[in-house]
């Protein structure tokens, strides 16, 4: 009988070592370091034992690799071709990661059903007939999808071989287990181990994985950190259970652009695509409220119209509170200071709460005007009048800063019916909008006096 092996492996970043230590010296945790059974005598390979065929690559110049075949595979979901940039790549490993019961395996399930390719759905964590449930809710006539429920990696990839799928869905990569490692399933060494057989074939045969990772109490992925180095895309889905608004953000990707966002509303029959954010993020509210303005941010190549709605109140218990939902909270303190400093308002001894609508949280700096705009308008319970956005940057002087790609702005807030939008004197703006008043502003001053007289 052969001797059982062990080493010892943090749990944060997957390093391994000879014996226990107490403090990884990789990531510098305490008390992450555990023993996990390995067995490394036979040759890892996502071949099955009775295969036969080897391939073996070889060096080609760059302009002798070709690329007739199409590069990218359309999911038939806009949204999730945004984040992509594009569609899937062939041969690319793409790592979903959310909270519990966010939307991840409806999302790609859903997704599986509307392909054109034939795909191969894995389950590790339901039956055959509760993913069939969920499918007859979404979409009940699917010819192209494929649902198997399999935990240990050689049998999936022996399923592989037999059906030849064109996508292949693993839904999780914790629940899987390979026999060259002798740990329990979601060890460090399994998850390591699995995604490099998927990763081998994967890119031995052109064919795209997409996996569902779960995720820590800290909102990071389970397992190594390696393991998001390992594969090409790394995507967040995010969601708030008190909304039915889901956002998609990708956190890494090698085949495109991580600024893209995607937005999905959760339904009764599955994910619907939001091809319109700005019906999420802006009330239909017809009153007139103080304390709330509408920006015109850019979030990859997408514009959308935000609503952000700030309370200036006089501060009861002595110091002055300062709370954020979705905005850092840092910029606002200094947006606070060059208010009384520059502009010459007095809010050092009030409360300031800022929230920006829909559960989204922004970092562009062209929101800065209409953050100050919104706080004015709490503080002289003045609202805002119909119609009126902005987009411009403030700087420490009071200044009103110029902003990139403000035309594709403008465009999207005359395309939602807006009448005025505020921008920087200092943007060249070449547009012929008379549907649009552009408000050419230089200093914070001119913004008060043109909102509050």
């Amino acid at each position: 009988m052969a001797k059982t092996k062990t080493a010892f492996f943090c749990q944060n970043c997957g390093t391994q070592y000879a014996k226990w230590v107490g403090q990884c010296a990789a990531c510098k945790e305490w008390n992450t370091v555990v023993e996990e059974v390995i067995h490394k005598d036979q040759k890892t390979s996502w071949k099955t034992p009775n295969s036969t065929h080897k391939k073996i690559a070889k060096p080609l110049r760059v302009n002798e690799i070709s690329t007739d075949k199409e590069l990218r595979l359309n999911t038939h979901d806009l949204e999730f071709n945004r984040v992509l940039g594009g569609g899937l790549v062939p041969g690319s490993l793409v790592l979903l990661g959310g909270e519990p019961g966010v939307g991840k395996s409806t999302l790609l399930l859903q997704i599986a059903l509307k392909l054109p390719y034939k795909t191969l759905y894995v389950s590790g964590e339901e039956s055959q007939k509760q993913i069939k449930m969920r499918a007859d809710r979404i979409l009940p006539n699917s010819n192209n999808c494929y649902i198997l429920t399999e935990t240990k990696t050689q049998n999936i990839f022996q399923q592989i071989e037999a059906m030849e799928p064109d996508i292949v869905v693993i839904d999780s990569i914790q629940t899987l287990h390979s026999d060259y490692i002798e740990s329990a399933a979601g060890s460090i060494s399994q998850i390591r181990e699995c995604t490099a057989e998927l990763i081998k074939f994967a890119k031995e045969t052109n064919t795209p994985v997409i996996l569902i990772g779960h995720i820590t109490k800290d909102g990071s992925i389970a397992g190594p950190k390696i393991l998001e180095h390992m594969v090409d895309t790394v995507l967040q889905f995010e969601g708030d259970r008190n909304y039915v608004y889901r956002i998609l953000r990708a956190l890494k990707n090698r085949f495109g652009s991580t600024a893209e966002l995607g937005i999905y509303e959760m339904l009764g029959s599955g994910l619907r695509e939001v091809n319109n954010p700005s019906e999420i993020l802006i009330s239909k509210n017809d009153e007139g409220l103080s304390g709330t303005a509408i920006a015109s941010t850019v979030e990859g190549m997408r514009p959308l119209m935000i609503e952000i709605q700030a309370l200036v109140s006089t501060a009861v218990y002595g110091t002055p509170q300062r709370s954020t939902t979705g905005y850092n909270a840092k910029r606002l303190n200094m947006l606070l200071a060059v208010l009384e400093k520059r502009a010459g308002f007095k809010l050092g001894a009030k409360d300031v709460f800022l929230n920006i609508t829909g559960g989204i949280s922004i970092d562009d700096p062209a929101i800065d005007l209409a953050v100050i705009a919104a706080i004015l308008s709490s503080n002289e319970d003045i609202p805002i009048a119909h119609g009126v956005c902005f987009a411009a940057e403030v700087g420490l002087a009071g200044e009103i800063r110029p902003v990139q790609r403000v035309e594709q702005r403008i465009l999207e807030a005359e395309k939602l019916g807006f009448t005025t939008i505020y921008v920087s004197r200092n943007n060249k703006i070449s547009l012929n909008t008379p549907k649009i008043n552009i408000e050419l502003v230089s200093r914070i001053e001119d913004v008060a006096s043109g909102l509050f007289g």
